[in-house]
């Protein structure tokens, strides 16, 4: 554990945000078989920066080589950030080892995909036009009778596919890697379609964050266009996976849609006990600014847990609670200082997040245990509670419920834990770490186990539980 104005923008991404996407992508990736003048260029160069269409080789595209049911659905599985951990799976010829098994079962699971009759998946089969069709509107859930020329319109009719030059959609025929990143791209992105106001703004969001980023794409590593600030009202057209594509202003573009609600103020999720309304749970991400905490392969502490944090604050956002934090952005808190916060705003459980490093694996929680400390066994609850509920949504190894002398849980006056999801120097604790899907079922836990100590406490809080849903 080593641990304001309206709208901000980047004027030199304004006027050209899909040449900027392009420029930055081909810089990073630079396939020598996919030059500015590739007829596809634009829609590769854009999958490559979100990391969701890689080359053959670190050098190559492979833009004409036929795309294979597993490629298919890592591509979609990316896109909408399925989880992608190798595993076992419900086809007979998919090996848990498989680079593609994780979203194999994940698509299967969310009804993306199907197998044959003979229990097989077949991930090396070459996939048609027809059959891409029908996996996309099956992604993005679009409405298509459950047939191929329904699948086939569905595209059309959205600007993503067109029909060839006889007339046809030409299902039967074998797709290219080229061709399948340009329905791709064109889905996740209305700007690449063919035509013109293809989405209908028409969902209402409020932003529950300080100020949210509005990108190009469906993840992180994808440009910022601009920023909305808190309590800003901003109108969604559709999700892929866990983002928003949204309209703001002059903006289109991308946000995390955790970061967001559905009404103008947070409301009462349902009859609970009134006096929820006056707990105070103060959340603390760990480390941040120029401590960036414990390091692994390529990521820092600091960002894990603050943005698991920010999306924990989501959750409790759509309930009564009054949610604190230490720090909502990459800024330096001293350990005091993180303690004389909890106490000014009158804390009423105390949450500090981390990430562990160490070369172990596995979760734990730590409350602090002194003799005639008053907030003893509450720590211990609320502990256990957390604990339990990490240990079932991310199923790592069960380090335990114990018993820490660390100075934001020994120091406060109020029931303190400190969680540790995982090990960032441990690769397969680090994957967890480092997926934006993972760390949104850590913060789920966090929630829940939080409704789990104060149900334990007395509290009415069952309606409460259908927000992480």
């Amino acid at each position: 554990m080593k641990k304001s104005s309206f709208l901000v923008l980047l004027s030199f991404l304004l006027v050209i945000p899909l040449l900027g996407v392009k420029n930055t992508a081909q810089a990073a990736t630079n396939f020598a078989d996919v030059p500015t003048s590739h007829r596809a260029a634009k829609e590769i160069y854009y999958l490559a920066e979100g990391d969701i269409a890689k080359g053959v080789s670190p050098s190559s595209f492979g833009p004409n080589k036929k795309v294979n049911r597993a490629e298919a659905v890592t591509f979609i599985g990316r896109a909408l950030q399925l989880n992608g951990t190798k595993r076992a799976t419900s086809f007979k010829d998919v090996d848990p080892g498989m680079f593609a098994s994780g979203y194999i079962q994940s698509a299967a699971q969310k009804g993306i995909l199907t197998g044959y009759s003979d229990g097989t998946y077949r991930p090396y089969k070459e996939v048609t036009r027809g059959e891409m069709a029908i996996m996309i509107s099956r992604a993005f859930g679009y409405s298509f009778n459950n047939t191929t020329s329904g699948a086939a319109n569905a595209l059309i009719s959205r600007g993503i596919a067109q029909g060839k030059g006889d007339g046809s959609f030409g299902a039967s025929d074998l797709i290219t890697r080229a061709d399948y990143a340009v329905f791709l791209a064109r889905a996740i992105n209305p700007k690449f379609r063919v035509v013109s106001n293809t989405v209908d703004f028409k969902n209402a969001r409020w932003v529950n964050v300080d100020s949210l980023n509005i990108r190009t794409g469906p993840k992180d590593s994808y440009a910022k266009i601009g920023a909305v600030k808190q309590n800003q009202q901003v109108l969604s057209a559709f999700k892929v996976g866990a983002w928003d594509y949204i309209k703001y202003g002059s903006f289109e573009g991308f946000v995390h849609g955790s970061y967001l609600r559905t009404t103008a103020e947070a409301t009462n999720a349902g009859n609970v006990d009134p006096r929820i309304a006056k707990q105070v749970i103060v959340l603390d991400p760990g480390h941040g600014g120029s401590d960036p905490g414990a390091t692994g392969f390529g990521i820092y502490e600091k960002n894990v847990v603050l943005d698991t944090g920010l999306k924990t604050r989501n959750l409790f956002s759509e309930t009564p609670f009054q949610i604190k934090m230490t720090r909502s952005t990459d800024t330096y808190i001293s350990l005091s200082g993180r303690v004389s916060y909890a106490k000014s705003v009158g804390a009423n459980t105390f949450i500090s997040i981390h990430a562990n490093a160490g070369g172990g694996t596995g979760s734990e929680t730590y409350y602090y245990s002194a003799y005639q400390n008053p907030n003893v066994a509450d720590s211990k609850l609320l502990a256990s509670k957390i604990q339990s509920r990490m240990l079932n949504a991310w199923k790592l190894a069960n380090r335990g419920v114990k018993n820490g002398n660390f100075h934001v849980i020994r120091e406060n006056t109020m029931p303190a834990v400190l969680v540790e999801l995982g090990f960032i120097d441990t690769k397969k604790d680090n994957d967890m770490l480092r997926s934006d899907y993972w760390r949104n079922a850590a913060a789920k836990a966090i929630y829940l186990g939080t409704l789990d100590y104060y149900k334990a406490k007395g509290y009415q809080v069952d309606a409460l539980y259908d927000v992480a849903k």
